[in-house]
Protein backbone atom coordinates (compact mmCIF):
# COMPACT_ATOMS: atom_id res chain seq x y z
CA UNK A 1 0.00 0.00 0.00
CA UNK A 2 2.99 2.32 0.52
CA UNK A 3 3.71 2.20 -3.21
CA UNK A 4 0.09 3.11 -3.99
CA UNK A 5 0.15 6.17 -1.75
CA UNK A 6 3.61 7.18 -3.02
CA UNK A 7 2.43 6.91 -6.63
CA UNK A 8 -0.73 8.89 -5.89
CA UNK A 9 1.24 11.63 -4.11
CA UNK A 10 2.16 13.11 -7.49
CA UNK A 11 -0.63 15.14 -9.16
CA UNK A 12 0.54 14.22 -12.65
CA UNK A 13 0.37 10.51 -11.87
CA UNK A 14 -3.10 10.96 -10.38
CA UNK A 15 -4.20 12.71 -13.58
CA UNK A 16 -2.66 10.01 -15.80
CA UNK A 17 -4.36 7.27 -13.78
CA UNK A 18 -7.69 9.12 -13.86
CA UNK A 19 -7.42 9.50 -17.63
CA UNK A 20 -6.78 5.77 -18.06
CA UNK A 21 -9.63 4.83 -15.73
CA UNK A 22 -12.06 7.23 -17.43
CA UNK A 23 -11.10 6.78 -21.08
CA UNK A 24 -9.63 3.30 -21.18
CA UNK A 25 -6.25 1.99 -22.31
CA UNK A 26 -3.83 4.29 -24.11
CA UNK A 27 -0.22 4.46 -25.23
CA UNK A 28 2.30 6.85 -23.72
CA UNK A 29 2.44 8.57 -27.11
CA UNK A 30 -1.33 9.18 -27.02
CA UNK A 31 -1.18 10.42 -23.42
CA UNK A 32 1.75 12.82 -23.71
CA UNK A 33 0.01 15.73 -25.53
CA UNK A 34 -2.67 15.87 -22.81
CA UNK A 35 -0.02 16.41 -20.15
CA UNK A 36 2.33 18.77 -22.04
CA UNK A 37 5.31 16.51 -21.47
CA UNK A 38 7.46 14.18 -23.47
CA UNK A 39 6.54 10.60 -24.14
CA UNK A 40 9.54 9.54 -22.04
CA UNK A 41 8.30 11.55 -19.06
CA UNK A 42 4.86 9.92 -19.36
CA UNK A 43 6.54 6.48 -19.53
CA UNK A 44 8.37 7.23 -16.25
CA UNK A 45 5.09 8.16 -14.55
CA UNK A 46 3.43 5.04 -15.96
CA UNK A 47 6.32 2.95 -14.61
CA UNK A 48 5.73 4.25 -11.08
CA UNK A 49 2.00 3.57 -11.44
CA UNK A 50 2.73 0.07 -12.75
CA UNK A 51 5.11 -0.67 -9.85
CA UNK A 52 2.26 0.25 -7.49
CA UNK A 53 -0.14 -2.05 -9.38
CA UNK A 54 -2.27 0.88 -10.54
CA UNK A 55 -1.71 0.28 -14.26
CA UNK A 56 -0.95 -2.70 -16.45
CA UNK A 57 1.04 -2.67 -19.66
CA UNK A 58 0.24 -4.85 -22.64
CA UNK A 59 2.34 -4.95 -25.77
CA UNK A 60 0.56 -4.89 -29.14
CA UNK A 61 3.23 -5.12 -31.80
CA UNK A 62 5.45 -2.07 -31.37
CA UNK A 63 2.99 -0.29 -29.07
CA UNK A 64 2.52 -0.67 -25.34
CA UNK A 65 -1.01 0.07 -24.16
CA UNK A 66 -1.50 1.00 -20.53
CA UNK A 67 -4.72 0.37 -18.64
CA UNK A 68 -5.74 1.68 -15.23
CA UNK A 69 -6.52 -0.70 -12.39
CA UNK A 70 -8.90 0.41 -9.64
CA UNK A 71 -8.36 -2.59 -7.34
CA UNK A 72 -5.41 -1.10 -5.41
CA UNK A 73 -7.51 2.03 -4.83
CA UNK A 74 -10.17 -0.09 -3.12
CA UNK A 75 -7.58 -1.37 -0.63
CA UNK A 76 -6.26 2.16 -0.03
CA UNK A 77 -9.79 3.52 0.47
CA UNK A 78 -10.58 0.73 2.94
CA UNK A 79 -7.43 1.57 4.92
CA UNK A 80 -8.39 5.26 4.95
CA UNK A 81 -11.91 4.41 6.12
CA UNK A 82 -10.61 2.20 8.94
CA UNK A 83 -8.10 4.82 10.02
CA UNK A 84 -10.69 7.59 9.87
CA UNK A 85 -13.13 5.56 11.94
CA UNK A 86 -10.46 4.91 14.57
CA UNK A 87 -9.75 8.64 14.83
CA UNK A 88 -13.49 9.39 15.04
CA UNK A 89 -13.75 7.01 18.00
CA UNK A 90 -10.74 8.61 19.71
CA UNK A 91 -12.10 12.11 19.21
CA UNK A 92 -15.54 11.07 20.49
CA UNK A 93 -13.94 9.62 23.65
CA UNK A 94 -11.94 12.80 24.17
CA UNK A 95 -15.04 14.92 23.69
CA UNK A 96 -16.92 12.85 26.29
CA UNK A 97 -14.04 13.21 28.75
CA UNK A 98 -13.89 16.97 28.29
CA UNK A 99 -17.62 17.32 28.79
CA UNK A 100 -20.40 19.23 27.01
CA UNK A 101 -18.63 22.59 27.01
CA UNK A 102 -15.82 21.15 24.80
CA UNK A 103 -18.00 20.69 21.70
Amino acid sequence: MDEVFAALADPTRRAVLQRLLDDGPATATALSPSFAMSRQAVVKHLGVLADAGLVTAERHGREVRYAGRAEPLVDAAAWLARTGAAWDRRLARLSRQLGPSAG
